[in-house]
């Protein structure tokens, strides 16, 4: 039986909603806590029955990992990064084996013209986000910048059902203060609540007005790419620019849902997007675009592996790993990683153009920041790398259509 957003709005969340704050006014937050959680494991149930243990599996063996590395002394530092090591590593090879394995497999295939077998399965909802709020709950631990929590608290982190399909990527920290909060009163229920369907309003106006509406025009026109047909010059412009702004209202709408709906909780989650194609430049674009993302690539990834503090050349090139496995991250296919490795020359040309201290004007910044991530997302959204060399082609087309000519 099909999980319908008439079965959510009309009956899970509204019973879930008024089971928590009843229990937590009359009874105990545990209890609340307990209740809330058992609700959106239900809920993912409902959603993925087959996958259901995994979660569980995922949840049972996260929590341990953490619990021991809190133990582990800080006079055995060894033992400290092997275990950390191996949490890593078992949250890793579960994301790799449901999402990359057949495309690993594939991509040596096509390469070494092998014959290996391997067919994609059914990955696991919300797996990718699962990973990466799980691997840094491990590193937070490991760094000593988590808060104690008991299994309800970090079951509750973990199963949150707003956040958990598409984020916002929530730090360990940040949830659990909210969860040993004690100063509830009906007035700020009733506000919560208020503010929070206000702020879902807004994100289902955007994903179902504008975003859905964006989509009817350029799913076709896709369609017709990945069937052969070539479209005109002005056709796969108006395609590629409806998209860039039908992909933002419906990320951005998704994230305001989550964030309403947590706020009727009680729970605030952080903010996801700010005016991101107002951006001067690429890096300002991603501090403006999936903030929590962005923020996660850049402490869990780009610093540990050395960051700026190891030279120009290593600084260049782990922006560029980085920003390969961020692209990496949104799907299996060589268009997300070469999605990923544009940025990651994007953001390399503007630290290069930075530190030459050129100036440049902020329309300009804009412009240019604008036209990059337009193109990217051309990358981003054709199912094969040959249908964008359609959009490439049509690229080339625009510079040329702007290169001075000699009189």
């Amino acid at each position: 039986m099909s999980f319908t957003s008439s079965d959510f709005f009309l009956g899970f969340y509204p019973i879930t909603l008024l089971g928590y704050w009843f229990l937590r006014h009359r009874y105990s937050a545990p209890l609340a806590f307990s209740w809330l959680s058992l609700c959106s494991i239900l809920l993912y149930g409902w959603w993925d029955s087959t996958h259901l243990p995994v979660l569980a599996a995922s949840l049972c063996v996260n929590y341990a990992l953490g619990a021991w590395l809190s133990r582990v002394p800080g006079s055995k530092p060894r033992l400290k990064s092997l275990s950390l090591a191996a949490g890593i590593a078992v949250n890793v090879f579960a994301l790799g084996y449901y999402k990359y394995f057949w495309f690993f497999v594939d991509s040596v295939n096509t390469v070494l013209q092998t014959s290996y077998a391997a067919t994609s399965t059914d990955i696991p909802l919300g797996i990718s986000f699962l990973t990466f709020v799980q691997i840094a709950y491990l590193v937070d631990v490991y760094n000593g910048t988590s808060v104690r929590s008991s299994f309800l608290h970090y079951s509750v982190f973990i199963t949150f059902f707003p956040k958990f399909i598409a984020g916002p990527i929530v730090r360990h920290k940040q949830f659990l203060t909210q969860l040993h909060a004690t100063s509830i009163t009906s007035y700020s229920c009733a506000a919560g609540i208020a503010e929070g369907l206000t702020v879902f309003a807004f994100g289902l106006f955007k994903k179902v007005v504008l975003a859905d509406s964006l989509g009817r025009g350029v799913d076709p026109l896709f369609a017709s790419i990945a069937a052969g047909t070539d479209p005109s010059f002005v056709e796969a412009w108006i395609g590629v620019l409806s998209y860039t702004f039908q992909l933002y209202f419906d990320f951005s709408g998704y994230t305001d849902m989550a964030i309403g709906l947590a706020l009727t909780f009680g729970i605030s989650l952080p903010q996801n997007f700010n005016s991101p194609y107002k951006a001067t430049s690429i890096i300002d674009f991603w501090r403006r675009w999936h903030i929590t993302f962005s923020t996660f690539l850049r402490d869990y990834l780009y610093i540990p592996m050395g960051g700026n503090r190891k030279g120009i050349f290593r600084q260049h090139l782990n922006l560029l790993a980085t920003m390969v496995l961020g692209g990496l991250w949104h799907g299996a296919n060589w268009t997300f990683i070469i999605w990923g490795a544009l940025h990651g020359i994007f953001l390399i040309a503007n630290h290069i153009w930075t530190k030459m201290n050129f100036p440049c004007p902020p329309l300009l910044g804009r412009t240019i920041t604008f036209l990059s991530v337009v193109v990217a997302w051309g990358w981003f959204r054709v199912g094969n790398a040959s249908q964008e060399f359609v959009y490439v082609n049509h690229w080339l087309v625009l510079m040329d259509c702007c290169r001075p000519r000699r009189a």
